[in-house]
């Protein structure tokens, strides 16, 4: 199984970025999906989650309206559209994946089963 995050990259306060994540080895259509983000110093954070139908879909609450996820299960790849951003998000953000899931959300990082190896994303004020 691999998951392979994408997108990361320097960014000023108010800008966007979208990050990707492409899996592989595993029956993506199947699995909830969600990104965390790790800051220097801090525990790893729920950042979003979505279901394998996308129906259904849940945000930490520091990113609702400004962030969004996203699937595309023919395509074995989820989305993270970050706009807005603050030099606060700075952190590595990674993707992970709940196999063989029911159609819900996952939002405590212990359920997943499978991580990606992350990508830093960092915001200058």
């Amino acid at each position: 199984v691999q998951l392979q995050a994408s997108g990361g990259g320097l960014v000023q306060a108010g800008g966007s970025l979208r990050l990707s994540c492409a899996t592989s080895g595993l029956t993506f259509s199947r699995c909830v999906m969600g990104w965390f983000r790790q800051a220097p110093g801090k525990e790893r954070e729920f950042v979003a989650t979505i279901s394998r139908s996308a129906g259904g879909i849940s945000y930490t609450d520091s990113v609702k309206g400004r962030f969004t996820i996203s699937r595309d299960n023919a395509k074995n790849t989820v989305y993270l559209q970050m706009n807005s951003l603050e030099p606060e998000d700075t952190a590595v953000y990674y993707c992970a994946a709940v196999g063989r899931s029911t159609d819900t959300i996952v939002e405590v990082k212990g359920q997943y089963d499978y991580w990606g190896q992350g990508t830093l994303v960092t915001v200058s004020s």
